[in-house]
Parts: C-alpha cells; structure tokens; sequence
C-alpha cells in the first residue's frame, strides 16, 4: 500500500506538494457551479455560497439543533463530544444517522450534487457533525488540516474529499467563525509525533497530535493570509480536505451553530490507517461507504 502523504514519522515537520487535482471536473453546461467558482475553490481551496435554503427550510434545520444540543434522546452517548473543563456540548457526531432532518440536509442535492460534481465521482458522508460553540464557554479549534488527520488515523488514501459547513447561526467576525489560508491545501504539511492509542478520544476535545509546527504556519500564513469567511444562517462554507482552517474561542454572548458534512469520492473510499495502529470508530470515520443519490426539492415540506 503506497503511502503518497506519509506524516508523524519523522522528527522535523516535512512539506510535500500536493500530487493530484482539486476541482476534479471544469465548467460545463449544467454545472451546479459557475465557472469563476469553481476556479476559486480550485485555487482557494474554499467557497462561500449564500442564500442556498430558504428561511422555512432553516427554520426547520435550526429546531432540529436546539432539539439535538437541548434534549438529545435518542442520541447515542460516545457521539457527544463535550468542551475540554466542561460539559456544553462541542460537537455530535454522525447527525446524518441519528437525524432524520440531518440525513435529508446531507442527501440534498444542493450540497452533496455540487460535492459529486467537485469530486467527480459518487460520493458517501465520510464524516458528519453538529459543531456548537457556545457563547462564553466555546473553545478554539487550532489550525489544522483534516486530511492529515483522516488519511494518518482513518486511512484515506488521497485528497479526493471536501468539507461543507452549513451556517445555523450567524457567524461573525467576534464569535469564533471558521478561519482558513487561502491556497494551502496545495501543500501537504507532515506533522510530528507518533499517534497515541485511542488518540480521538483527547483529539475530539482539543488536538494535540496530526497539528502543524508554528514555523510552518506562520510561513504559509504571511504568504497565502488568512481569510474568516463570515454569514448568516444558511450560508454555505465548502472547503477541500488539506486546506488549512482553525477558529478562535468564542467569548461573546453569541453562540454559533453549524451542520458540517465530509464528502468522499467511493473510489477513495478509507483502507488501514497509514500512521495509526488501529482506525478510529464508525461514528467518526465511515468505513461501510453508503454512496448518495442527491435529492431535489425543498427541505420544508420533506421534514415539516
């Protein structure tokens, strides 16, 4: 099994250009997308897209969230993932499997058509989750690349995935929004340091291993910059797996909620974990691909 990205092997931090395409198809008649955008996220490594869904339809997304962060019967107990010194609510994995509303978002067309369509392939969740950072109490997330995480401790071989995040509240500049650099995910940024047994159980809450070494970003960050997109609920924020994203503590009175879907390429579909003993659980890491046929319609009337 060849290994095209290896990391946390060596004792330095090792940087290998990217070897394969991002946007995996160009415009043509019938695209989900323009053009301009697709060269954008090919060059940017993310896409901002507004206005996707209509208020009745994130009227219904939005009671789906304060029922699952309020009073989560039903909700498998190892998916919620609680803030490191205390116990709000960070983040509830595989919502796409414990949520009917969840599952319909993720199958819609304007989300995973476009994702097929980058991808140039079928596509399956590899990933899903509610991410909830409270006013006051929310916690950082420190800059990282997901790929280097879900190719080291899942096993996906190569960078044939994206990231969609689903704006349920407004993210502002002041309330902790997702910051990313532009263009680094034409770099693959080896990390240091051996993966621990059972590593997501301490990651999920703050990561400390699969981080990049502070010379490095700060390299990448006074040459590409950094950019926090911002927008209000139902916005739509897709970014490539090897770009470089974090966000900052929230201290504001003013939570921020968001839907974040991991789309894979089946023809990527995760083998062993090429830096990790064992691969992590199914919740986090899909193993048993379940390719999606998009949906088309309005989510109101399929989950009033």
């Amino acid at each position: 099994m060849q290994d095209h990205y290896p990391t946390r092997r060596a004792s330095e931090p090792q940087l290998f250009p990217r070897t394969e395409p991002v946007a995996r198809r160009s415009w043509q008649p019938g695209s989900p997308l323009t053009a301009e955008q697709i060269a954008q996220f090919d060059r940017d490594g993310y896409l901002v897209l507004e206005d996707l869904f209509s208020p009745a339809e994130l009227a219904v997304l939005q009671a789906e969230t304060r029922r699952l962060l309020d009073s989560p019967q039903g909700v498998k107990d190892e998916t919620i993932i609680t803030e490191p010194g205390s116990r709000e609510i960070r983040s509830i994995f595989e919502i796409h499997e414990q949520s009917e509303p969840m599952a319909r978002l993720a199958a819609d067309e304007r989300l995973a058509g476009i994702a097929g369509y980058l991808l140039d392939d079928e596509v399956y969740v590899h990933q899903s989750r509610l991410n909830y950072k409270p006013g006051f109490k929310g916690k950082e997330f420190y800059w990282h690349s997901d790929f280097e995480t879900w190719h080291a401790e899942d096993g996906m071989p190569r960078m044939r995935a994206l990231s969609m995040s689903v704006l349920l509240a407004e993210n502002t500049s002041h309330n902790g929004p997702l910051m990313v650099i532009p263009g680094s995910h034409h770099v693959f940024i080896a990390c240091v340091g051996e993966t621990p047994e059972d590593h997501y159980k301490a990651s999920l809450r703050k990561q400390e291993y699969g981080v990049p070494d502070e010379d490095t970003l700060t390299e990448l960050a006074h040459r590409q910059g950094i950019v926090a997109p911002t927008g209000k609920p139902g916005t739509v924020i897709i970014f490539d797996c090897n770009t470089m994203h974090g966000s900052n503590g929230n201290i504001t009175p003013f939570p921020r909620a968001n839907a974040f879907l991991v789309y894979n390429a089946v023809s990527n579909s995760l083998e062993a974990p090429f830096a990790a003993e064992t691969p992590r659980p199914e919740f986090i890491a899909a193993r048993q691909p379940k390719p999606i046929t998009p949906l088309a319609g309005s989510l109101e009337g399929v989950l009033a």
